[in-house]
């Protein structure tokens, strides 16, 4: 999306940032209570009032790579590492001597040390929220409907930060009053419980489901969140209590109250005209205004040097040839993933043989839209032509592992992500003004979560046709009269069902697999989650990728210092031919025959740490975090309500 104005917030930051630093300011906070002077002019002007609603918007919004920018700096990769869909070590899969609240995996999200200039983190968003909650009625100066659409907004956030908070610590202070940020040494605010925090989530959301429109009108505020967004985030949020990370004793009555509210969100979403994207899934992500599937936008510009609002999906997921930072090495483990196109497990299908060599033949469609394999077209705007050439060899004999590859086509994990990519996008600027919106909530995941809340509640069939209207969408065969999932009936077989449905239809949307895995701690299996679902836990394991091994034509790993396939005069095959082989018509075909018959495919398994013996470890004090303690420093207050297994007594399930 090129030109909405919610897309543009940089440009109304100065009047929203002039207001914030007044109303942050010590004399400000003791001399204007009433928040009169400026609060004032703000509250009585539509325009300044929709500018501080939108500067909130960009205190949330998303920075480079698809990450919000209050995320970026401090967990980028962290939670795709830990989790199967990328590999290497982070603060939260490595071994620790000790857990402490001292220590790095201790992460400083809920609130910092006191600094000299105002930082963008939780409780100081919350305070700008509540400064407008609290003070815009107060004021006649705005029309009581654009007034209801400002507060809806401003609700919707208060819930989103009090949810994210709550998915990492439990029970948080709860504010809704614009008082000094929590980190203030003067600070007394309890610690509320998991419960008290989720209900506030809930009753922020249902605030912004009667204040907001269902749709917006105007093209220009595609982005905003509307009633239907609200909702869908109750659903999430309704649907983590009912998780066992909250509810470990596996409560109906949450489960229930789980399916009714994703049910109203369905209700919602459909009579204002959201669904399922019902083109070729690959494009969900390239339509953007009317897009039925995208519930939630998170909405970027081709402004080449507004860096806050451009898009870093592309810089992360493309190959360093094209002009990229190369970052995310997806896993053997993700694509392992992926079903067979009958929708059976690779290995299970009665339809389709499944082996190591040919891994990429008949397989679920989105597998095709989400990796590119070496041969496959990666096109962007300076090359629509553009293939990955991704592979390696040895350059000499005896070698355990190949030592030659293809440079900065190479991915170290064997391929790359194609999804999200825009193929028209240009390599100027690391691709950062590629301008492809980033769906926050898609539809598919509203349905996922009504078919999850459906399994939990003994709505076992709904619950299986609500994955099976996903999988329909998706072009799985349905040979079995239930797209692949004949044979899977019990409560936990569609548990597991529909937790694997989510690892492939959401694969690579931000952080959505971590979260998945610690809502039904599924990192080991000491809640016997792992066991009931039928799901490998991660600790203990090692993330691993493909080597492509260039092959001569005799069919021995070739060995030389040249690369086997490229020039027309190449050692081996060009991968480029002048002429095609009898039978072959076109480059696709020939890149077929040319990687069925001259690679050996081989796991890879030197992705994750090779140093003593390394493996993902998972420590159950994880699934909440403890408050840094740095922060219990500056506010001795918070020790009181420090976490069990942090060195405090506080139950974050309380």
């Amino acid at each position: 999306m090129k030109t909405i104005n919610i897309k543009n917030i940089s440009k109304l930051y100065l009047l929203a940032f002039v207001f914030l630093m007044a109303s942050c300011n010590d004399d400000f906070l003791e001399e204007k209570q009433d928040w009169t002077g400026v609060n004032e002019q703000v509250f009585q002007d539509e325009l300044r009032a929709s500018a501080y609603v939108d500067y909130v918007y960009g205190l949330f919004l998303p920075s480079d790579g698809n990450v919000p920018q209050w995320y970026y700096n401090s967990h980028n990769d962290d939670l795709m590492q830990t989790s199967d869909e990328a590999y290497g070590e982070t603060r939260w899969n490595q071994e620790w001597a000790t857990i402490s609240p001292s220590e790095y995996h201790c992460w400083d999200y809920i609130g910092r040390k006191m600094t000299t200039k105002i930082e963008n983190t939780p409780y100081t968003r919350i305070r700008q929220i509540n400064l407008f909650i609290n003070s815009v009625d107060e004021y006649d100066g705005i029309d009581e409907p654009m007034k209801s659409y400002l507060k809806g907004q401003m609700y919707f956030w208060r819930a989103y930060q009090y949810y994210d908070l709550a998915t990492w610590y439990g029970g948080v202070p709860i504010e809704l009053e614009a008082k000094n940020p929590i980190v203030d040494p003067s600070g007394g605010t309890p610690r509320a419980s998991a419960e008290e925090t989720l209900g506030q989530v809930m009753a922020d959301l249902d605030s912004a489901i009667n204040l907001l429109p269902g749709r917006w009108a105007d093209a220009a505020d595609w982005g905003r969140v509307t009633s239907g967004t609200a909702a869908a985030l109750k659903g999430r949020a309704a649907l983590l209590w009912a998780s066992p990370q909250f509810n470990r004793n596996d409560e109906e009555a949450r489960w229930e109250a789980a399916y009714e509210v994703n049910k109203e969100a369905i209700e919602i979403l459909e009579a204002n005209g959201f669904g399922l994207y019902q083109g070729d899934w690959a494009d969900i992500w390239s339509e953007e205004v009317g897009n039925p599937e995208a519930v939630w936008v998170w909405s970027y510009n081709t402004i080449t040097n507004d860096r806050q609002m451009n898009s870093g999906w592309a810089t992360v997921t493309r190959p360093g040839d094209q002009g990229t930072f190369y970052q995310l090495k997806p896993t053997k483990q993700t694509v392992d993933a992926f079903p067979m196109k009958d929708g059976r497990q690779i290995g299970e299908s009665e339809n389709y043989n499944y082996d190591l060599q040919t891994f990429y033949k008949n397989r679920d469609p989105r597998f095709y839209a989400t990796f590119v394999f070496p041969g496959d077209k990666f096109p962007y705007g300076d090359d629509p032509d553009y293939r990955s050439w991704n592979y390696t060899w040895s350059s000499e004999e005896g070698l355990e592992t190949p030592n030659e590859d293809t440079g900065r086509a190479a991915s170290r994990s064997g391929f790359y992500v194609k999804k999200m990519t825009n193929p028209n996008a240009s390599d100027d600027d690391f691709f950062t003004n590629s301008g492809n919106d980033y769906i926050e909530i898609r539809f598919a995941e509203v349905v996922l979560n009504l078919a999850e809340s459906a399994i939990g509640s003994g709505r076992l069939d709904e619950g299986k046709q609500g994955i099976m209207e996903i999988r329909e969408r998706a072009g799985i065969e349905n040979l079995d009269g239930s797209y692949g999932l004949a044979n899977v009936n019990s409560r936990d077989e569609l548990f597991g069902a529909v937790v694997r449905e989510r690892q492939v239809e959401l694969a690579y949307e931000r952080q959505k697999r971590y979260h998945t895995l610690k809502r039904w701690m599924l990192f080991n299996d000491d809640f016997n989650t792992c066991t009931r679902l039928g799901i490998e836990p991660l600790d203990g394991s090692r993330r691993t990728g493909f080597y492509f091994i260039a092959q001569n034509e005799s069919g021995e790993d070739y060995v030389g210092s040249e690369d086997p396939f490229e020039g027309s005069d190449a050692p081996v095959v060009s991968r480029e031919p002048e002429e095609f082989p009898e039978g072959i018509e076109n480059q696709d075909q020939y890149t077929e025959w040319w990687r069925d018959n001259y690679f050996r495919v081989q796991e890879r398994d030197n992705l994750d740490p090779t140093d003593n013996n390394w493996t993902f470890t998972w420590y159950n004090e994880f699934y909440f975090l403890g408050i840094y303690q740095d922060l219990i420093d500056t506010n001795p207050y918070l020790q009181q309500y420090q976490t069990k297994g942090w060195g405090g007594d506080f139950d974050p399930l309380q």
